[in-house]
């Protein structure tokens, strides 16, 4: 499940206003929602998730990051009992879910880089691909970016710090 328009659900306190001011050529504008790009934004909408969900999250069959919701289930009656239970939880707080971006009822998806299914947790080979295709690092800066995109496999690779460690 995916929270529709993300932190734009969330309000802003009225001293905090002042502080997230646009000035355009059409004027000056306070939101009133959590823009994108505020440094703890993430932060304060996990935390905000985490508090919402947090029976569910302790029962062990459901994983929250950010704004995407994950349910997982042994049959196909807990997993509908769980969405109706997530679902309950939203409706109250208006808490609304993107339809078009829920995918129900998977056997496996694709989740931050990965392939996750009931048997096993794998890298994504289309990233992982993608990241093979671009040339050799040359530069510092070049070789810090690809280890930061390899360090986000390093469980999938063995002996990940040893390889890594003369680059």
């Amino acid at each position: 499940m995916d929270r529709m328009k993300g932190f734009h659900q969330n309000g802003v306190k009225p001293n905090s206003m002042k502080l997230l001011i646009i000035i355009c050529h059409m004027g000056i504008y306070e939101n009133t929602r959590i823009p994108f790009g505020i440094k703890n934004a993430p932060a304060h909408f996990q935390r905000m998730m985490d508090t919402i969900f947090q029976e569910e999250i302790l029962e062990g069959w459901m994983v929250v990051y950010i704004y995407d919701i994950i349910i997982y289930s042994e049959t196909w009656k807990d997993h509908v009992q769980y969405m109706d239970r997530v679902l309950g939880k939203c409706t109250p707080i208006n808490l609304k879910i993107s339809l078009k971006k829920c995918n129900f009822g998977q056997q496996e998806l694709l989740a931050r880089g990965h392939k996750v299914s009931d048997l096993s947790l794998e890298t994504y080979q289309n990233k992982v691909a993608a990241a093979l295709q671009n040339p050799a690092p040359k530069r510092i800066k070049e070789m810090q970016s690809f280890l930061g995109f390899a360090s986000y496999y390093r469980n999938h690779i063995k002996h990940f710090s040893h390889i890594t460690s003369s680059l």
